[in-house]
């Protein structure tokens, strides 16, 4: 059985993810459809299985507070906007409902559709206190289970639901809820059934808290897994789970039992998450008392360290335990960081993945699709579907097998890594290969296991675990590159013959080997099913390995090889030949040879006869031999033969000091022949004199070697070689150093004392005594001559007549056997040692921290005598001498003491000096996070890593393992408190980068940097063109398999360099010396790449000057010149000609680069105002500005409307008549009759205009507001007219194409109530990302003030048609004000908010009361051109970089950009006196300049503006994205479609069935003059309409390009373009078609889906009217309403007097009642 325990995932880039936008509290999955339910903070989601969004909801925030009871209302004045956490979720799939509880109202549960999760079934928040299901507390989990109960008659669906306990919290810990209501037992849904069931919290609260992880049921039985603390005094969890019958409502039969998950070392003892399963076959055969379907308990715990353990138990031993009573559970205990585990007899991890792939934490959600091929993994706000196998990326049978993964097997036939489902013939034997068996198919043995390369025959090859073929199957044999057909064997299935290869087709035996390795492969159908290798020997080539017994080398090989004296040679064994001479295979003892030399010893310096013996020699009868050495080279010397076999040499006189011994081998020769006998002569050669180097030493030698000190040459040598006799004793012993110089006056050290002849033996050393002082020989460590060392007494107290220093320092003195005694020219000396500081005073508890002690005389005794403590920690001691430095350790307390600890310093045995106070250990450092997350296996990324207490590390190392070398180490480049920069090791080895794992040692402190990846290094693909001409852009492809580069250059898989103009100076290496070619080399991190070659183009060099003789007549000189600037211009043109052309040819290159990188820039600049979107983020109007901005157009003309106000003038004394009355009057538009007749009485007056119809339609919708449902039947009723009209009149098309009618505005009203949601959920976002995007786009370039015209725009007509050169200004203060600075045309400085001036300052930031300038558009430094002045910039005040700019409030002083009025007013102004800011008009050159050469000026400008015309390409494919992204959201059926619209497109189709004379298009039409055109053209030209932004003309004018495009996209009407097009209807013209798919796309879809009853739609608008009417102005409206009432009152009598309804309803009467009270007036009444 496999289980996955996942923190990290590998990243897949096919794995589906949902990303949600809240954090996602829990999930869960209906088995019977496959879909997800994600309840998240304030939201609920409904997924398909593919986890595309079916359905979403939003449950949050509302008005809330814990302190009050459901339901809130005003009289809660704590109640504030609280977010409502999803506590549970549960399945109730027989009524196809999904039970919600979140955390706000005490939480109270919900019932909602499980086919659309936005559709509440039963919800109510006034059953008090016994529907209180979960906790209100955002920490305490929520656990529950579906259950039954049974009552008398029937059987009621309920829940089991655990909890732990909150402040505000019911106090139920467990307890039964009913899922529908019982009217006879008064129970309503959520009740608990009997109060006494449930397990309270009462006798917990003050010592435990519960945390419930799990619940489920099986068998009867309901289980709950919790833990829980002992008291309040000690927070040490322990984890229980408990039992009761499924039947048992009253608990009679609950149980708890302890749960402990443990291992030798350490108990993990609280449970986080859990999961149910059956067994499997294997994980059943390890347990042996369960079966395969029996269910185990799978658990992960923590321990108080947060390390982790994932335990097990079967349900029958749970059970044993729970009936039997309580008995501690020995689980098996595993890492959590193991991600796949597969549960078997010996369970392991097979797979570690990384965290790419989760981007956070991952929860305890994880879930099986339901075909348990895809597993689900929740973190905090993504849901990522990825598969539970990946078994085909391995390709062979070895990385299969390898990974143990049991969903895997080599599938052999087929030659793949695949499930068993997905291979052919997998039910037969061997066919498919168990990944965790870790077995595949090999050859067990050859027969012959190796041959002849001579020879040629058939080998017989056992493959035990072939797969049976069958008769159609083709079976061969490769050997190298010879292919042959190959048998099965009837009788053994498993053995297959084949031939061999013929002797031609073996390769050539290596050199310095005697056989040559063939690769062998099994094919079946041409699928490689085995490989192994066959050995063909060389039997000639066995003399190789050893030259000096080729006879022996022959025999003795592993192959069958015989020797031939005769002819001196090695060949195949031959059973043929009978010759006794021949040696055969293995009997070395019958090969001829020399052996047995005698003497073994021979000294150096000293010749010696050597004999031996010889054997087997009769073939070599009367022959003479000569032997020799490699010692010796080329010299040899002749063999002589004594008696027998007996031979014998006179030796060599040997020079060699390097070692005392060398073994020497002797070779042997048949001088006739010159071939080498088999000689295993080896004698040992020694030197006396190495390493014996005075007389101790040399009379130390073993007597064997008869070494002898010879006393003329003073050195060690053979005794024959010495010419005087040997010397009786040895001369006195020489002191040459003492080690230590220096002791504590205490004593107790030990002292070396180096010199020579110091005795031969330990017990020679009779006495020795430093400074007066006896010093004990220490045996132990006696060195033969060399060195005595021996512990010194404490310092000796002189007599009152020595000085003082007499005592504390003198001489060593050694005295050996035979009286013989030496004294030292090195004084020893006695001090006192007193260390004084310690720095650094600080470290971490991990130990690690080198201190550096510093005092006086601290370079007593040695090293080996010192020791350090901190406290009563060692500090390993790295250096010693005037200062001490030593490593801290470890500080193993369970507390890290606060205090300064003491420093100890101890000499020998009986010297400890103390520094008090001098070392604290602090809390170790601590990591948060890191980035970037990922590198090239070449390394050199720079990688920063965040945390705390740095400061105390020393030094930092980042290592990757495993590794094989010091290249996968890299320190830290800089440091500080919180922050570490280093670069990435480099990794040698990076075939498998899952395998690497990155550490970081801080001192003593290992930490792994989980999440960080290694990806394969780029590869790079060779240059498209390798000439580099002026101005070029080389552009580089990037092979990769991931996107790990974060290069500004770096744009998909493209690499954008700008080439240096001039050819530069290239190192050797650098260069191509066969065609003086640069090479390009690519450098990231410590690698570098070598793309490809490159060379300049080469520039035609200026014709040499014409030299011409003096005498020549001057007309042939001018002739001759003029000829030479003739040509010398022509080649110029040509080369500018070909230049334009170059640059022609890549334009749509240059232009499709130009979008990649700008849209690559606009989205990292973008950044900060895309990357969270969220609802809080985007600056939605709320919805009174939303309607006042649709319905009235609010501007400066109409600021005072008392629809925007909300004030009228009514005298105080009649307000009250005046309210009474407007709310009659409200109730006479409440009659349909009543409004009907007052629609059509204004609209038949011809004074009623456009404009007084829109009024009128939109102070009816405010005044209406409030029942949507009779609104929307008014509207209904005046479109069936309206469109019976249109008909009637031939002419439906035409319908709703303008807004002449009331109904038609009212229709546009309805839309922007309806989609207002939809708005903020749906399409506001990509809708505000396309309107920053294009204002972010248009303001990063110069934008001319005056011409109101920019460099980037989509609008053709207000193109810049210029070059402007400018850069971006950075200021000094805390945040980045970007200001566009152009060197000699750039924006004005009142490009600033109103009433605020711009001062820079002279000092770095602004003090009150410093010098400053204040920045205006005109002012008496202005530049003058002429009789034109141009407006100042910020080049004109010379603002430089990092400038202080203080926005300043003065007094007086308006702002040239003050409002869009207050510029537009300024601007006829600076038209008078001929202003302009960047660009001057065309039609406006100076007198003086038009004089010259105007109409070539004038065409210079039209051409230079129609190339122009590429930027609205680019700045197109910039927004591409945003545009297309904004259209999928408004045309997109697959997320969800507002109601209102399926609702009135159904109208409008039933419509369209009821008259014969509308065809489709004319439906079509109707739709989209209906939403599009009406709606969304609007909305997107007027983004003001729906959020908080102000939108500038040139931003204006691109949304009509985009809306244009939208209203193309939505005719019918094919538009044909040519040349003369506009160029706003060409630069869409590609994309227009996928538009208008989208658009029928949309329309189909719409018509697809399921309809939306009227019931649904009414409840809809009920619920819309209920949450805004009241924050709008309807009695406003309602007085302006019935001032058209008071203006046609008499046409609206007479028409109420003519209509037998209204004359029924006295609706004459009452509207003249309203009359009467709204105008203070006295009537007939």
């Amino acid at each position: 059985m496999a289980i996955a325990v996942l923190l990290h995932f590998s990243c897949q880039c096919d794995n589906r993810v949902f990303p949600s936008e809240t954090l996602i509290n829990n999930v869960v999955a209906n088995p019977a459809t496959g879909r997800l339910y994600v309840g998240a903070v304030n939201r609920l989601y409904q997924l398909s299985s593919d986890l595309e969004l079916e359905s979403r909801t939003e449950t949050g925030p509302q008005r809330d507070s814990k302190s009050c009871t459901p339901p809130i209302t005003e009289s809660c004045t704590e109640a504030k906007e609280t977010n409502n956490y999803n506590k549970l979720l549960l399945i109730h799939p027989d009524k196809n409902q999904l039970v919600v509880c979140g955390s706000i109202f005490r939480g109270i549960c919900s019932l909602r559709n499980l086919s659309r999760v936005e559709q509440r079934i039963y919800y109510s928040d006034s059953n008090g206190e016994k529907s209180y299901v979960a906790s209100a507390e955002e920490v305490v989990s929520v656990v529950g289970v579906m259950s039954y109960f049974k009552t008398e008659n029937k059987r009621l669906p309920v829940f089991l639901v655990g909890k732990g306990y909150g402040g505000h919290d019911s106090t139920k810990l467990i307890s039964t809820r009913l899922l529908e209501s019982v009217p006879e037992n008064e129970w309503v849904e959520f009740d608990s059934i009997i109060e006494a069931s449930s397990v309270q919290a009462n006798s917990f609260i003050q010592r435990y808290q519960h945390d419930f992880r799990f619940a489920f049921n099986d068998s009867g039985f309901v289980y709950f897994l919790f833990s829980r603390t002992i008291s309040l005094q000690d927070n040490k969890n322990y984890t229980f789970i408990s039992r009761m019958c499924e039947d048992d409502h009253h608990y009679y039969s609950y149980t708890e039992l302890q749960l402990n998950c443990s291992s030798e070392t350490k108990n993990y003892n609280k449970v986080q998450a859990a999961f149910v399963g059956p067994a499997g076959k294997v994980l059943a055969q390890r347990y042996g008392t369960i079966s395969a379907s029996d269910k185990v308990l799978f658990a992960t715990f923590t321990s108080d360290d947060d390390s982790s353990a994932l335990c097990m138990t079967p349900f029958p031993v749970l059970s044993l335990w729970i009936s039997g009573g309580w008995k501690q559970d020995k689980f098996w205990v595993f890492s959590l960081q193991l991600l796949k585990v597969h549960l078997s007899a010996h369970p392991e991890m097979y797979e570690r993945m990384s965290s790419e792939v989760t981007g956070g934490k991952v929860n305890k959600n994880l879930l099986l699709d339901s075909s348990l091929q895809h597993l689900y993994i929740t973190s905090e706000r993504k849901i990522t579907k990825v598969p539970v196998q990946s078994c085909h990326l391995k390709k062979d049978c070895h990385s299969c097998v390898s990974m143990k993964d049991p969903y895997c097997g080599w599938c052999v036939l087929d030659g793949k890594c695949s499930t068993k489902n997905d291979c052919s013939r997998s039910d037969e034997d061997n066919t498919w290969l168990w990944s965790p068996n870790q077995q595949c198919v090999r050859i067990k043995a050859f027969d012959p296991p190796n041959l002849s390369s001579k020879k040629q025959e058939q080998v017989r090859i056992t493959i035990p675990s072939l797969p049976r073929l069958q008769e159609l199957d083709q079976l061969e044999c490769v050997f190298g590159s010879f292919q042959t057909g190959a048998v099965v064997d009837s009788a053994n299935q498993s053995l297959v013959a084949c031939s061999l290869p013929n002797r031609e087709s073996i390769p050539p035996t290596p050199e310095q080997q005697d056989f040559v390795s063939v690769p062998v492969k099994i094919l079946v159908n041409n699928i490689e099913v085995t490989s192994g290798e066959y050995h063909f020997y060389n039997c000639a080539a066995t003399i190789w390995k050893n030259p000096n017994t080729p006879c022996i080398s022959c025999v003795t090989s592993q192959w069958k090889c015989q020797w031939i004296p005769q002819d001196h040679s090695c060949t195949d064994e031959d059973e043929k030949m009978n010759d006794n001479r021949i040696v055969k295979p293995q009997q070395r003892e019958n090969c001829p040879q020399f052996g047995f030399p005698e003497p073994l010893l021979i000294p150096v310096g000293h010749e010696m006869p050597i004999s031996f013996q010889g054997r087997n020699l009769e073939n070599y009868e009367g022959g003479s031999f000569s032997i020799g050495t490699e010692l010796m080279k080329n010299t040899e010397q002749e063999v002589t033969r004594e008696e027998g076999s007996k031979f014998k040499f006179h030796g060599y006189q040997f020079a060699y000091d390097k070692q005392q011994e060398v073994n020497i081998s002797f070779h042997i020769k048949d001088r006739v022949t010159e071939r080498k006998i088999d000689s295993t002569l080896t004698v040992t050669l020694y030197n006396c004199s190495v390493g014996r180097g005075d007389c101790s030493l040399c009379k130390h030698a073993a007597a064997e070697y008869g070494c002898v000190w010879c006393k003329d040459t003073k050195t060690c040598v053979y005794k024959d070689i010495c010419n005087l006799p040997e010397l009786g004793h040895c001369p006195n012993p020489e002191i040459t150093d003492i080690i230590p110089r220096f002791g504590p006056i205490n004593g107790q050290i030990s002292v070396t004392i180096k010199g020579s002849n110091m005795g031969i033996k330990k017990e020679d050393v009779r006495r020795i005594t430093v400074a007066g002082v006896n010093c004990v020989h220490m045996e132990e460590r006696y060195s033969v001559s060399t060195s005595v060392v021996c512990e010194i007494g404490p310092k000796r107290i002189p007599p009152h007549d020595i000085p003082l220093e007499q005592t504390e320092s003198g001489p060593v003195e050694i005295e050996v056997e035979g009286d013989r005694r030496g004294t030292s020219k090195i004084n020893f000396t006695y001090r006192d040692p007193k260390p004084k500081t310690v720095h650094p005073s600080k470290g971490p508890a991990a130990g690690g921290t080198e201190i550096t002690i510093k005092g006086d005389a601290l370079e007593t005794a040695t090293k080996d005598d010192v020791t350090v403590s901190v406290g009563d920690v060692a500090c390993e001691i790295l250096s010693f001498g005037e200062t001490i430095s030593c490593k801290t350790g470890r500080y193993n307390g369970q507390k890290v003491p606060s205090d300064l600890l003491t420093v100890k310093v101890k000499y020998g045995k009986n010297t400890t000096k103390e520094i008090y106070s001098a070392f604290q250990y602090l809390e170790n450092p601590k990591i948060s996070d890191f980035h970037p997350k990922a590198s090239f296996c070449s390394g050199g990324r720079r990688i920063v890593v965040m945390g705390s207490r740095f400061d105390l590390i020393q030094l930092a190392t980042l290592k990757v393992q495993p590794s094989s070398d010091d290249s996968s180490l890299s320190k830290h480049l800089s440091k500080n408190d919180t922050v570490l920069e280093f670069y990435s090791p480099k990794v040698n080895v990076c075939d498998d980068v899952q395998s690497l794992r990155t550490f970081i040692q801080l001192d003593n402190m290992e930490e792994e940097l989980k999440g960080f990846n290694y990806h394969q290094d780029p590869t790079f693909d060779k240059l498209a063109k390798n000439t580099i001409t002026e101005n070029i852009v080389i552009i580089v492809t990037v092979r990769s398999d991931t996107r790990t580069l974060s290069l500004h250059l770096l744009l998909d898989d493209k690499l954008i360099l700008e080439a240096p103009s001039t050819k530069p100076s290239a190192r050797p290496r650098e260069q191509d010396p066969a065609n003086d070619k640069l090479y390009l080399r690519v450098m990231f991190g410590q690698a570098v790449w070598t793309v490809d070659s490159v060379q300049y183009a080469s520039k035609d060099d200026i014709p040499l000057a014409i030299i011409i003789p003096a005498v020549i007549l001057p007309m042939v000189l001018f002739i001759a010149l003029s000829i030479y600037c003739y040509r010398r211009k022509s080649r110029q043109a040509e080369r500018e000609y070909e230049k334009v052309k170059h640059q022609l040819e890549s334009l749509e290159e240059s232009v499709r680069d130009r979008c990649k990188k700008e849209f690559t820039d606009l989205m990292i600049e973008m950044e900060d105002h895309t990357s969270d979107l969220s609802e809080g983020r985007i600056p939605f109007l709320d919805y009174k500005t939303y309607t006042d901005r649709n319905f009235f157009l609010p501007s400066k003309e109409n600021a005072n409307d008392p629809m925007i106000t909300g004030k009228i003038q009514i005298p105080e004394a009649r307000r009250a008549t005046v309210t009474q009355a407007l709310n009659q009057f409200s109730n006479l538009l409440n009659s349909k009759t009543f409004l009907i007749n007052f629609i059509h009485t204004l609209e038949s007056r011809p004074d009623f205009n456009a404009r007084s119809r829109g009024n009128f339609a939109s102070l009816l919708t405010v005044a209406l507001h409030g029942k949507l449902e009779y609104y929307t039947d008014i509207m209904r009723t005046l479109l069936l007219e309206l469109m019976d009209e249109h008909v009637q009149n031939k002419n439906p098309k035409l319908m709703l194409r303008r807004s002449e009618t009331v109904v038609e505005r009212m229709l546009c009203n309805w839309m922007s109530i309806c989609l207002y949601q939809f708005l903020r959920d749906t399409a506001g976002e990509p809708l505000y990302k396309l309107f920053k995007a294009l204002k972010h786009q248009v303001e990063k370039g110069p934008v001319d003030a005056r011409l109101k015209k920019a460099k980037y725009t989509l609008n053709d007509t207000g193109l810049l048609g210029d070059d402007v050169e400018y850069s971006v200004l950075v200021s000094s203060h805390l945040e980045t004000l970007r200001f566009l600075l152009l060197v000699n045309r750039t924006k004005p400085a009142f490009n600033l908010p109103s009433s605020f001036c711009v001062c820079v300052c002279v000092c770095v930031c602004w003090r009150p009361g410093s010098t400053g300038q204040i920045l205006s558009d005109l002012d008496l430094t202005s530049q003058k051109e002429g009789r034109w002045k141009r407006l100042n910039t910020l080049a004109h005040y010379n603002v430089r970089d990092n400038a202080t700019l203080v926005l300043s409030r003065v007094l007086h002083t308006q702002s040239f950009h003050q409002h869009q009025d207050s510029h537009d007013e300024k601007n006829a102004l600076l038209e008078d006196d001929n202003t302009f800011h960047l660009v001057r008009p065309t039609d406006e050159i100076d007198e003086v300049k038009s004089k010259r050469g105007s109409m070539k000026d004038k065409a210079m400008t039209k051409a230079i503006t129609e190339i122009y015309l590429t930027r609205l390409l680019s700045v197109k494919g910039t927004l591409q994205q945003f545009v297309d992204d904004f259209f999928r959201s408004v045309l997109c059926t697959s997320s969800a479609v507002p109601p209102a619209v399926k609702y009135f497109f159904d109208f409008l189709d039933e419509q369209a069935e009821r008259h014969d004379n509308v065809d489709e298009e004319t439906l079509h039409i109707w739709k989209t003059n209906s939403l599009p055109m009406r709606f969304w053209v609007n909305i997107l030209r007027n983004p003001h309409f729906i959020f908080d932004v102000h939108a500038t003309e040139v931003v204006d004018a691109s949304l009509h390009v985009i809306g244009q495009t939208f209203m193309d996209a939505c005719t019918k009407t094919e538009h044909k373009l040519s040349r003369e097009s506009p160029s706003n209807k060409l630069l869409y013209a590609k994309e227009i078609s996928t538009y208008k798919k989208m658009v029928d796309d949309y329309y189909r879809g719409i018509r697809q889906m399921v309809p939306v009853s009227d019931q649904d739609m009414n409840t809809h608008l009920a619920e819309v009217s209920r949450q805004h009417t009241d924050k709008l102005n309807t009695q406003v409206a309602l007085h302006q309403l019935y001032q058209y009432a008071s203006k046609y009152f008499d046409l609206i009598i007479q028409s109420l007097d003519e209509d037998p309804a209204a004359q029924n309803r006295q609706l004459t009467l009452r509207l003249q009642q309203v009359a009467a009270a709204l105008e203070n007036k006295v009537t007939d009444l």
